[in-house]
């Protein structure tokens, strides 16, 4: 990653992200990408440029700042059930994992670097993560990937749509949280939860 690859409104915007906890108020400041004129997976450029982002570019966003504070840009998948997928920007901070996330619901976002493992800090979500008839939805989890690898399609700062990536998610193998015989037994999620997951939702 070179500073040359940047321009100036960008580097100026990610040397002012310095902290987890920065990105993550830049990224809940900036306004839900609810895709009018239909599906975009925006590289971090094009969604800077736009000054909005959803989910899988809101994660994109994050691991690229991530990457100018010396992190690894990691992205873990979560898998769902009649849902939505939902993508976070991982790290690790003396020895735990933390997550940025874009999201329309409220619990979805950021997590302290305080989960010893990654199955912590995807269950650390699974209370939260339900679909509109409030069934507890997440199922299973991915390995983080390192968004190194696509680095030949220049990911960070592609005038291009970076669909590769999302495409890749979706075919890595994902890990269980629940056994079947406790997917049978969830129950709904309560209407104060509810409510509350559904907090400054975009419409």
């Amino acid at each position: 990653m070179s500073p040359e690859e940047f321009t100036a409104t960008e580097r100026a915007i990610y040397r002012r992200l310095t902290t987890p906890a920065r990105i993550q108020s830049f990224l809940d400041d900036l306004p839900y990408n609810l895709e009018p004129e239909g599906p975009t997976c925006r590289s971090p450029r094009l969604a800077l440029r736009s000054g909005s982002a959803h989910c899988m570019e809101g994660a994109l966003l994050a691991a690229a700042a991530l990457r100018w504070m010396g992190h690894e840009p990691l992205l873990l998948d979560l898998e769902a059930v009649r849902d939505d997928d939902h993508v976070l920007a991982v790290y690790r901070q003396n020895g735990c994992w933390g997550a940025l996330a874009k999201s329309n619901y409220s619990g979805l976002r950021f997590r302290e670097p305080a989960y010893r493992s990654l199955r912590e800090l995807a269950m650390s979500y699974f209370e939260h993560y339900f679909n509109l008839r409030r069934e507890k939805s997440l199922r299973r989890y991915s390995r983080p990937v390192n968004l190194r690898r696509f680095d030949r399609i220049h990911w960070m700062t592609t005038e291009e749509e970076v669909w590769a990536i999302p495409e890749h998610l979706a075919v890595i193998p994902h890990r269980r949280l629940l056994t079947p015989s406790q997917e049978r037994a969830l129950s709904r999620v309560d209407a104060r939860l509810f409510a509350a997951g559904l907090v400054g939702t975009a419409k």
